[in-house]
């Protein structure tokens, strides 16, 4: 898909299945969805007076495997 697509199929399924991290993890996150999802799967938002960013997931699955991932990191 070329960048244009990808911004027009996001735009089907936002706000998606909804993942909130730290604002000191969200390279971590992307990195990770980078790694795991095809680009037109996951979107992120930043939210800077809040120390809180979003990740948009189009498939609950994959929200569920993200999450798990990082809010259990962030209680060890």
């Amino acid at each position: 898909m070329k960048p244009e697509e990808i911004e027009e199929y996001k735009l089907s399924w936002k706000p998606g299945f909804t993942v909130r991290l730290h604002s000191d993890s969200d390279n971590l996150g992307k990195a990770w969805c980078r790694k795991n999802m095809e680009r037109h799967q996951w979107s992120f938002t930043s939210v800077k007076d809040v120390y809180e960013h979003t990740f948009h997931f189009e498939l609950e699955e994959h929200a569920s495997v993200f999450a798990k991932e990082f809010l259990e990191q962030a209680t060890q």
